[in-house]
């Protein structure tokens, strides 16, 4: 059992305060998921081409360090913006596989949560309150946030094997549910030279969903391949720079509520997690129907 929350505005007015909305919405899925958390948090992209790259280490690092270390073997400014003493997001207008790329080489034991023109990512074991407060989420301004509250069932609880799960550039997924089918799908994947950094199954949806997006499809034709290959119950989120998207399995038995109004589109596991958010007693608040692909973009 996990908590997924998610929230998109319309109006821009709102963007200081997405972080202030996000919280008390990831707060409310504790009792869903106590073992980890992360969130995904979109805002306007970085000037010049720059890519924000969020990064984790297992222990405190000299982030500043890295940051010349990856400048002078890229040829490209490196800006550190640090959010713990292991936790970081750099930006660069260097390529994306050569900065990537510079990462492993200088600091390999770095592990690479996700990046994109748009996107900074979060995640950690503990609390979600903790995690929120950790990291200043409050704090944060954008046009759209994808969080996760993980109860471990199938996989170990680390930060590696928590949500969202970020194998593309601004692409992130949140999953509640299983697959029966992921190891088929996994291997599948990997003989395609797509192979997955963890066992969690989750992330498994994200890779196949990045693969096929890499391949040409839009974001609604990914979520078809999941619908059509991967066996199992399932409720997902899943964000683009652009995009907010909803589907759940041909049961549906995974819970799953979205509210609309002309300011936002909130959704969550459960409604309580909506009940703080401005203007929600004149929502439209709805159920996604089995298999339906609901998607918003900007």
């Amino acid at each position: 059992m996990c908590g997924i929350i998610g929230l998109h505005l319309k109006n821009p007015d709102l963007q200081p305060r997405l972080g202030v909305l996000l919280t008390p919405m990831l707060e409310a899925m504790t009792t869903r998921g106590p073992d980890s958390a992360g969130i995904a948090v979109y805002s306007a992209p970085a000037t010049g081409g720059e890519l924000r790259y969020s990064l984790r280490a297992d222990e405190p690092l000299d982030w500043e360090l890295l940051g010349q270390r990856l400048a002078a073997d890229t040829g490209a400014e490196v800006r550190v913006r640090q959010l713990g003493p292991d936790v970081t997001v750099l930006s660069s207008a260097a390529g994306e596989a050569l900065l990537l790329a510079a990462v492993r080489l200088a600091a390999p034991q770095v592990a690479v949560a996700g990046w994109g023109r748009s996107m900074v990512l979060v995640k950690d074991v503990g609390a979600p309150a903790d995690i929120c407060h950790r990291y200043g989420i409050p704090g944060w301004a954008g046009y759209q946030g994808a969080g996760h509250t993980r109860m471990a069932t199938e996989s170990a609880v680390t930060t590696a094997h928590s949500h969202p799960f970020a194998p593309a550039a601004d692409l992130a997924l949140v999953h509640n549910g299983s697959f029966s089918n992921y190891a088929t799908i996994r291997g599948r994947l990997a003989r395609a030279g797509v192979p997955c950094d963890t066992d969690n199954d989750s992330e498994v949806a994200a890779r196949l969903i990045a693969s096929r997006m890499a391949a040409g499809d839009g974001l609604e034709d990914a979520l078809k391949t999941v619908l059509k290959e991967m066996d199992g119950f399932f409720t997902l989120l899943v964000t683009t720079g652009t995009q907010f998207a909803v589907v759940r399995d041909s049961f549906a038995c995974k819970p799953a509520v979205i509210a609309e109004t002309s300011d936002y589109v909130a959704m969550a596991s459960e409604y309580h997690a909506l009940a703080g958010l401005p203007g929600i007693t004149g929502a439209e608040v709805f159920e996604p129907m089995p298999e339906e692909i609901h998607l918003w973009s900007r």
